[in-house]
């Protein structure tokens, strides 16, 4: 028997998640059976749609189930194997994070090609992440010559590689996030106008100063006054790419709206969301440009790393605190 710890969602949040909306349980697993494998997860990511998750609704997945085992993407090694497909000490990508080690059919879980990029990279900019950032612009912004891009949530997983594969393609790039460490960050990974929100009284403001003939493409992370900021700056005919509103997932009064939404009209906007995973068909074309880009230095990633799966839940929460830089995992022992 191989004893494992897994993370559970203990009861279900109104508003802001709390530690007690969580519990680590031990478990023990016995040898895998025919056609399953045993994996021992090394990394495991957390994001923010996982908050969605904890909500007993309907939406484009299901809901966590109280008293089991959260998921979540994770690489590991196969550690014990009784399917011929894997053997012991392949490298495997899973959707079955937030725990130590698991069994599995062989079918739930993927061999991982790295082409020398790290691990983890297959939970960030390598992988879902990066691929929402590679969609968002190319297939729902439609990124066009001459763009001027706003991007909210710059700093994160998914704002950092877009405001990357922007600047690589090109175009004018301002890019929004909290603290001096993070506008700090994209200057470094050459933000053109990187503007601290923390630090501003008029959001709106400072994206117009930033972009003083509007701009042409918004992609959204964060929601409330940064959807407001771009429904202002905005050009005529703009593209507005809908990733995620983060500030709005704890949200209990839905009655509170966005304002100045009526420029949609008058602006002729396009305001799309997505889902990344209704856009797989492009995974092939991001793989050969992101590793065009890595190889010749044009990316510069960054991580924020807590280490045990008891840092879960707290690497899970901070990141509606804005405690990561770039993409938050955990590292597993």
């Amino acid at each position: 028997m191989t004893t494992s710890r897994e993370v559970r969602l203990k009861s279900r949040p109104h508003g802001t998640p709390s530690p007690e909306n969580f519990e680590i349980v031990s478990v023990e697993l016995p040898d895998p059976g025919p056609g399953q494998v045993q994996v021992r997860n090394t990394w495991m990511t957390v994001d923010p749609y996982m908050r969605g998750r904890m909500n007993d609704v309907r939406s484009y997945t299901p809901p966590f189930q109280l008293g089991e085992a959260m998921q979540g993407g994770a690489v590991g090694k196969v550690v014990k194997s009784a399917d011929p497909s894997l053997k012991e000490g392949d490298l495997v990508q899973s959707f079955l994070g937030w725990r130590e080690a698991f069994n599995a059919p062989a079918g739930a879980v993927q061999r991982l090609e790295t082409h020398g990029l790290p691990p983890q990279a297959f939970l960030g900019y390598a992988g879902m992440p990066g691929l929402t950032a590679y969609v968002g612009l190319i297939r729902i912004a439609e990124l066009k010559d001459g763009d001027v891009v706003f991007v909210s949530g710059a700093a994160g997983a998914v704002g950092s590689l877009a405001c990357q594969i922007a600047k690589i393609k090109g175009h004018t790039v301002i890019g929004s996030a909290g603290g001096p460490e993070k506008v700090a960050y994209l200057k470094e990974i050459g933000v053109d106008h990187a503007i601290d929100y923390k630090a501003e009284n008029d959001l709106t403001a400072a994206v117009m100063r930033a972009a003083p003939e509007g701009i042409d493409v918004y992609f959204e992370n964060v929601g409330g006054a940064h959807m407001e900021a771009a429904l202002m700056a905005s050009r005529p005919f703009a593209r507005f790419a809908l990733c995620g509103m983060i500030s709005e997932y704890n949200n209990t009064d839905l009655g509170r709206g966005v304002r100045g939404l009526i420029m949609a009209v008058g602006k002729s906007l396009t305001l799309k969301g997505f889902i990344v995973s209704n856009h797989t068909d492009m995974q092939a074309a991001f793989v050969k440009d992101l590793a065009s880009w890595a190889a010749s230095g044009k990316l510069k990633p960054r991580e924020t790393v807590k280490e045990g799966i008891e840092a879960a839940p707290e690497a899970f929460l901070g990141l509606f605190k804005g405690e990561n830089l770039g993409k938050m995992l955990v590292k597993l022992g």
